[in-house]
């Protein structure tokens, strides 16, 4: 649910696109927050930013959400912006393998310099290339196997169609959602020992109601909190 009240926004989310160049991670931030798709959309240079405000469980929510270069030259000043980034999304081109066999490189940058806290949401897009069949260079299953055991969320989408691009951005924003939560529980509980928060789980990208995603978190008890 977009909202426009910017005034009455109660959480700032700041979450990173990345992937390799030409994946289409511009196109589906564009379909995001403007619901646009540009046909001659050039690469991306350095980092851009878009925001969105939504309304997350009654919650004023503005994702602010930056769009980074995929070329090799421009990494080093891609991942300075993980910092205080509570979110991820992670695209790669599901008619083109390598896209998908750099993605473990891309974990570990994040894993390297982002929070351990950070909600990383796996997305193979442009599936609206693959109803043939032929185009498809990576299958739903390896991509659900490297999320399961990586601990991210995952999706199938199309910027140029838009499906599943607004359920996969929102999926990610109600899990930073929360862990925002979760943490500013801790802070205010006294005997919490100040717990990091982790958040893993899978989603099956065949929309939402097949989901079966699990959220499991190191959060001590606390008593004392209501």
């Amino acid at each position: 649910m977009t909202c426009e009240r910017e005034g009455a926004v109660e959480y700032v989310f700041k979450v990173v696109v990345i992937g390799d160049s030409a994946v289409g991670k511009t196109q589906m931030l564009g379909r995001f927050t403007k619901d646009e798709f540009t046909v001659d959309s050039k690469s991306t240079i350095g980092v851009e930013f878009q925001t969105r405000t939504v309304s997350i469980h009654g919650r004023l929510v503005k994702a602010q959400i930056w769009d980074t270069a995929g070329q090799e030259r421009y990494r080093a000043v891609t991942t300075a912006y993980y910092r205080g980034a509570l979110g991820a999304v992670l695209v790669y081109d599901i008619t083109r393998r390598q896209t998908f066999d750099h993605v473990a490189r891309w974990v570990d940058d994040l894993r390297s310099h982002a929070s351990p806290s950070m909600v990383v949401m796996l997305v193979g897009n442009k599936s609206d290339l693959t109803s043939d069949h032929h185009s498809r260079a990576v299958t739903t299953d390896d991509a659900v196997e490297f999320a399961r055991d990586q601990g991210l969320f995952f999706y199938e989408t199309s910027a140029l169609s838009g499906d599943n691009v607004e359920a996969a951005f929102m999926r990610l924003l109600e899990e930073v959602y929360a862990v925002a939560v979760s943490k500013k529980a801790l802070l205010d509980c006294p005997n919490s020992g100040g717990d990091v928060i982790t958040l893993r789980g899978v989603g099956v990208p065949v929309g939402v109601e097949a989901e079966t995603s699990a959220l499991k978190s190191s959060v001590s008890s606390c008593s004392s909190c209501s």
